[in-house]
Formats: C-alpha cells, sequence, structure tokens
C-alpha cells in the first residue's frame, strides 16, 4: 500500500482534492478521519459523493487507529485526510501512523474563526491547531500550507514565531 498524499482540509473531501491533487499524487481511494463527520450519514454520504470514482471512507479517529494497519497491507494508494490539525495530531504522533515515505503534510483551507490567526487566504490556524501542527514537525513531518498544488503560503516554519515557536 502507498498512502500516497496526507492533508488537513477543514472541507475534507471536495473537487479540488478529488481532481487537482489526485494528478499530482495519484490514488485509488480516500480516507477522511473525523469524529463528527463519521457519525453524520448525510456527511458521509456527501463525501463519498464528491468521490465516485474513488474508493472513500470515512473514519472516526479510533476507528483509524484500528483500521490503519490494514490500509498499510492493501494494495490501494490512498489520501489520508483530515478536517483539522489536532485530528492529524491524533494520527500521526498520538497512534504513531507512519503513512510510507509521505514526510510532508499539506494542509488547506481552513476557514477564519474566531481566535484564529490568519496566516494567508483561507487558512487560518487557532493556538490548539498550531500546538497540534508543532507536535506533527517535531514527530519529523514538515507541514506546508498549500490550497493547490500550485498556490504555497510556505511552511510551518515561516508561521510558528506567529504562535510562540
Amino acid at each position: 500500500m502507498v498512502v500516497s498524499f496526507v492533508r488537513i482540509d477543514d472541507r475534507m473531501i471536495h473537487g479540488q482534492t478529488v481532481t487537482r491533487w489526485a494528478k499530482e499524487y495519484p490514488c485509488d481511494g480516500l480516507i477522511a478521519v473525523n469524529d463528527a463527520a463519521a457519525s453524520n450519514k448525510v456527511l458521509t454520504q456527501a463525501y463519498k459523493g464528491a468521490a465516485s470514482d474513488k474508493k472513500t471512507f470515512v473514519w472516526t479517529v479510533d476507528a483509524f487507529g484500528e483500521k490503519s494497519q490494514k490500509v498499510l497491507d492493501s494494495d490501494t494508494r490512498y489520501f489520508v485526510i483530515t478536517k483539522n490539525p489536532i485530528d492529524m495530531k491524533k494520527l500521526l504522533v498520538d497512534q504513531g501512523f507512519v503513512p510510507g515515505d509521505v514526510k510532508e503534510i499539506i494542509v488547506g483551507p481552513a476557514n477564519d474563526r474566531p481566535g484564529a490567526i490568519k496566516l494567508g487566504n483561507n487558512q487560518s490556524i487557532t493556538p490548539e491547531e498550531a500546538e497540534a501542527i508543532e507536535a506533527i514537525e517535531k514527530a519529523g513531518y514538515r507541514v506546508k500550507f498549500q490550497l493547490l498544488p500550485d498556490v504555497s503560503i510556505g511552511y510551518w516554519s515561516d508561521f510558528k514565531s506567529k504562535f510562540g515557536y
């Protein structure tokens, strides 16, 4: 199995994920990990509909932990996507999931919210999310803020001082 791409995106699965990113990183399936989405049948069906030509799973963080070895053992190339950096930290740091050769975690859209610091267009991070990103980097990954394959505002190292790191 190859995890071909790891992304944090507050929309999780949408047209850009499936079309633009799949051209850069070929994939056969998508695994979206978020407790609220996994327990909402309407959202789960919407995510599956956005990627109707791919095997698509929407799992809780705990379900991912239980199934992650099966993911690694399969022949399917997967994107692993979480809705926020905190969920991604749970996978990569707390659960110790190693996504094959992927060492760069891509952060896509993160809406402006109360308490969030705006880093770029549609990319805002809360202090709690910053803490999770810092933990991901300390675990050996590079975190890049990139909405699309050709639209990047930089790496965590360019922004972490805004959060006191």
